[in-house]
This record gives C-alpha cells, sequence and structure tokens, in this order.
C-alpha cells in the first residue's frame, strides 16, 4: 500500500480509484464528499455504512424494492425508476441546452441517458435475455478497451434529447413487459450471458436477478446523479 505521510492533499480528487483498505490516520477532513461502492467504513471507530444505507433507504425507498427477490417489487421498483426519469427528462426540457452542460467533470444529461441505453443492452438483453445482437450505437459504454467503441457502438454520434428519449422510451417498454411475466424461478437461475468477448465479461455466473438488480441500481444512481447535477447547474445560473 503506498503510503503518504504529512501530504497536502487539500482539494484532491479521487475519481474511479480503488481504495480498498485504504487507512486513513490523523487526517483533517472536512468538506469532504465520499460516493461510491462504500462498505465496512469505520470513522473514528464507528462502523457508519449501516447508518448511511439505512438513511438512503430513507430517501429513496425505491432502493428496497430494488434489492427484492419478489418480481411484483421489481415491476413496482421499474415502475417508479422509470417515472422519476420521465419527470427529470420534462425538467431538461424546460431549459433548453442544459442537457449538454456538465459539472465538476461529470456526464451531461444526454450523455447520462446514452450510458442507460448501453446499460439496457449489455446487462439486461445480453445478461438477461441472452442477445447476441449489436449493442444501440448511441449508446456510451465503458472507457476501457476492448470495449470502448465496440459491438456496435459508435462515439462519434451526437444525438438529440428526442431521440435519445425516444429510444429510453423503446427500451423501458421492453424491460416492464419482461417483468410483467417473469417468474421468481426464472430470476433466481443462472444468467444466459453469450459466450463472447463482449460486456460485461464479468457477469458470467451470475444469476438474471444479479444482472436485473444492476439494470435497475443503474437505471436509480444514474438518475441520483443527474439530479445532483441539475440542481447545481440550475443554482449558478440563479446567481
Amino acid at each position: 500500500m503506498t503510503r503518504y505521510v504529512d501530504e497536502d492533499l487539500h482539494g484532491a480528487e479521487f475519481r474511479e480509484c480503488d481504495l480498498t483498505g485504504a487507512r486513513l490516520i490523523g487526517v483533517v477532513m472536512q468538506d469532504a464528499v465520499i460516493d461510491g461502492l462504500v462498505t465496512n467504513l469505520v470513522v473514528n471507530g464507528v462502523e457508519v455504512t449501516e447508518y448511511v444505507e439505512a438513511e438512503l433507504d430513507r430517501r429513496h425507498p425505491v432502493r428496497v424494492l430494488i434489492r427484492s427477490d419478489d418480481p411484483a417489487d421489481l415491476r413496482e421498483a421499474s415502475r417508479r425508476l422509470h417515472a422519476g426519469w420521465a419527470a427529470t427528462i420534462e425538467r431538461i426540457r424546460r431549459t433548453p441546452g442544459i442537457e449538454r452542460r456538465s459539472v465538476n467533470d461529470e456526464w451531461s444529461a444526454v450523455q447520462t441517458l446514452r450510458h442507460l441505453v448501453f446499460v439496457h443492452d449489455s446487462w439486461f438483453r445480453r445478461c438477461c435475455l441472452g442477445s447476441t445482437e449489436l449493442f444501440t450505437p448511441m449508446g456510451i459504454g465503458p472507457t476501457v478497451e476492448p470495449y470502448r467503441e465496440a459491438h456496435g457502438l459508435d462515439l462519434s454520434l451526437d444525438p438529440s434529447l428526442d431521440e435519445i428519449a425516444s429510444v429510453r422510451a423503446a427500451q423501458t417498454a421492453e424491460l416492464e413487459a419482461w417483468l410483467d411475466e417473469v417468474t421468481a424461478a426464472r430470476l433466481a437461475a443462472r444468467a444466459p450471458v453469450p459466450d463472447d468477448d463482449v460486456w460485461p465479461p464479468y457477469a458470467r455466473g451470475r444469476s438474471v436477478r444479479q444482472c436485473l438488480r444492476t439494470v435497475l441500481n443503474e437505471t436509480f444512481e444514474h438518475h441520483r446523479f443527474c439530479v445532483r447535477d441539475l440542481g447545481l447547474i440550475e443554482a449558478r445560473d440563479a446567481e
């Protein structure tokens, strides 16, 4: 483990870093923000993960539904998630141009929606349905090679909000039609991930339920990020 002793990391930003096992001893941490997959976090001798998770569940009850194994709960989770996105897209339409603005080096709203196009193609169609079809060209996937622009993705595209919203509406309808018919036994089965080198390679061996959870979690988390950033942009414009 790299050791930083008496270093001034004021204002440092760690993005897409693996800090598993990191130890921060005798540090000064004021006005800090931690956002990511956090488990077993101990702050001044107190394990705080359960507190954080409980508060997130209180603020966002849909999280509890996403974790359920009951198809009825998953249908309701999907309905709530997509209703939230529909409302946010209408919010974006009220301020033309805001959909392409970003803050703090995060994705813009259109980039976020394009990523969800990719999530549906990869984690739902490939992993839950076993599809080998090419991805929707407008999707935005991982930044790592060889997956960054592969299997039909075309990063040169610059679709409009209406074009992306239309694709997302069709994907939502496809997911919800599947959820209307899916059974608990089908969810518990091994995911029918095709045996080829297409994203996500690490999904093999997971259950259909686990892959679906990734779809719903991505839909939830990216909506949270998008709403957060829209608020920041609007606040700056109001100053």
